[in-house]
């Protein structure tokens, strides 16, 4: 498949991640491990750099030539 998200995106979706899993951690709700979900999905799709969101929607926010 095609690299879809850019560096930027990559950067928003690492950290966004962390804060879920730091809330997840935190606090005793009894939905963390969807939370805990949310935060690994976010993970996999930085670190492969492929969003299947963005292929459905035809969104691309990657920026480079090479893929």
């Amino acid at each position: 498949m095609k690299k879809n998200v850019g560096n930027l995106d990559v950067v928003i979706r690492t950290i966004v991640a962390m804060v879920i899993f730091y809330f997840a951690y935190e606090t005793a709700v009894p939905w963390n491990y969807l939370l805990y979900a949310v935060g690994s999905i976010l993970i996999v799709t930085a670190v492969r750099g492929i969003c299947p969101l963005f292929s459905v929607f035809g969104i691309s926010t990657n920026k480079s030539k090479k893929d």
